[in-house]
């Protein structure tokens, strides 16, 4: 067995796995909290209970809309921050030029 890697047993909407990682087992157990709280949060939104194949598609879902929304936010904050670094350097080629 492979020393980095961890067994982890972790419990997602009522099942329990055995999740095998070279990951830190706190981290799995929050991810593993993180998706279990997705799928409640789903089958709340319904107004009749689901089967859990339905229950982790639509929470997959809004996890990777969370996702891409996070994407969306970083590349707007790097193309300012890199709109402001050009700005900075154009001011400072005029100072050294003057």
């Amino acid at each position: 067995m492979d020393n980095s890697e961890n067994y982890v047993k972790v419990t997602i909407y009522g099942q329990e796995y055995t999740i095998k990682a070279p990951a830190d087992a706190t981290y799995i157990k929050n991810i593993a909290e993180y998706v279990d709280g997705k799928m409640r949060e789903v089958q709340d939104e319904l107004a009749t209970p689901q089967v859990p194949a339905k229950v982790a598609i639509l929470a997959a879902m809004n996890i990777s809309d969370e996702l891409f929304a996070e994407k969306r936010d970083q590349d707007k904050i790097k193309n300012e921050v890199e709109r402001k670094v050009s700005s900075l350097i154009e001011i400072v080629e005029e100072s050294i030029q003057q």
